[in-house]
């Protein structure tokens, strides 16, 4: 049995009600494929961010068995519902009395949902911390350092970049020599005083919610010819990521940052079922901020997720001029502008 889990295996469920709120994170370096049970073939890098976020109301109830009903935004979601249910039925092995809960969950997005702006992340680890608050209640084991672990490890298991939601600030997943990291949970990464408070303007090329998910991209690149060349590319961008996240080397991150969006979006091209996220209006974007960035020698870098918006990646003492551009140039391509930056990471509510 899991260690982080043992303490609450003979746990006793009583009622209790948990609120959380859980950011999303940025992935610097991209997580995508996997192998064993949710463990990622290559170690990944982000950034959690501060307006885009989930809050989390969880009621936990005795019942004869496991019940979840969900609420996103106000209204019922049973495929939602579902996720949840199979989650934490994939937990019982280890803690057999969930089976006596009923769950209700009221959930609420700041942002877009499953539009690659990382509404998974959030909202999956919005929903744990609640449970891992439960866990706390039902058996106050160990500090606030194993509490964000545990949580991390469990976010894991419902979606991968979930677990760097936990911590705040700038996050690793995945073994690497390079740092202390784990599969099996993220760590936080210390960076340079000069890229601590970098900024995050989102630019929603498209609100619509993507037709391939990321769960099911993740899969195609079981058989992908591309798969082990972008494995060893994500292992090389890693280690170059922490070191220029370290030495506060702006150029060496941005060039990290456009290539691993890139290599991403080529991974989806290139699939046995290829598929395409990008839109022209995020084509456009990306050739204007080119010719910004070679006119006027600024540092705004953008990177991508699985979906059409750009992530506009900048340091804050460059932010007058760099919004400036965002809002008179880039606004005509987007639907919405998110104007974010790296955060804390999540609170209870």
């Amino acid at each position: 049995m899991n260690s982080l889990l043992a303490p609450y295996r003979a746990a006793v469920p009583v009622a209790f009600e948990s609120s959380w709120e859980s950011p999303a994170n940025i992935a610097f370096v991209k997580y995508w494929g996997k192998k064993g049970h949710q463990l990622p073939a290559n170690p990944s890098v982000s950034m959690t961010l501060k307006e885009c976020k989930t809050s989390t109301k969880t009621k936990f109830s005795l019942s004869n068995n496991l019940t979840v009903e969900l609420k996103l935004d106000g209204q019922k979601n049973e495929r939602f519902a579902q996720k949840i249910k199979s989650y934490l039925e994939g937990l019982q092995t280890e803690l057999p009395w969930i089976s006596n809960l009923s769950v209700e969950i009221e959930t609420a997005n700041t942002f877009p949902h499953g539009t690659g702006i990382a509404s998974s992340a959030s909202g999956l680890s919005a929903f744990v911390l609640t449970f891992v608050d439960y866990l706390k209640h039902l058996n106050p084991e160990g500090d606030h350092a194993l509490f964000l672990k545990r949580a991390s490890y469990l976010s894991r298991l419902a979606s991968g970049s979930a677990c760097r939601s936990i911590y705040g600030g700038f996050v690793a997943w995945g073994d690497s020599a390079q740092v202390e990291t784990s599969d099996l949970y993220a760590s936080p990464v210390d960076v340079h005083a000069d890229l601590a408070s970098l900024q995050d303007t989102v630019l929603v090329v498209s609100g619509k919610e993507k037709n391939v998910s990321s769960r099911a991209g993740h899969g195609l690149m079981g058989d992908h010819p591309f798969a082990l060349s972008r494995f060893a590319q994500a292992n090389a961008n890693f280690s170059q990521c922490i070191s220029a996240l370290k030495s506060g080397d702006i150029e060496a991150l941005g060039k990290i940052l456009e290539t691993e969006a890139l290599s991403l979006h080529a991974m989806m091209l290139t699939s046995s079922t290829p598929y395409i996220l990008l839109k022209p209006n995020t084509l456009a974007a990306i050739d204007a901020i080119w010719d910004f960035r070679r006119e006027t020698k600024l540092p705004l870098y953008f990177t991508l997720d699985a979906g059409p918006n750009l992530h506009l990646i900048y340091p804050e003492e460059f932010k007058s001029k760099i919004f400036t551009f965002i809002t008179h140039e880039l606004s005509a391509l987007s639907e919405q502008i998110i104007d974010d930056k790296v955060g804390t990471g999540p609170r209870k509510c």
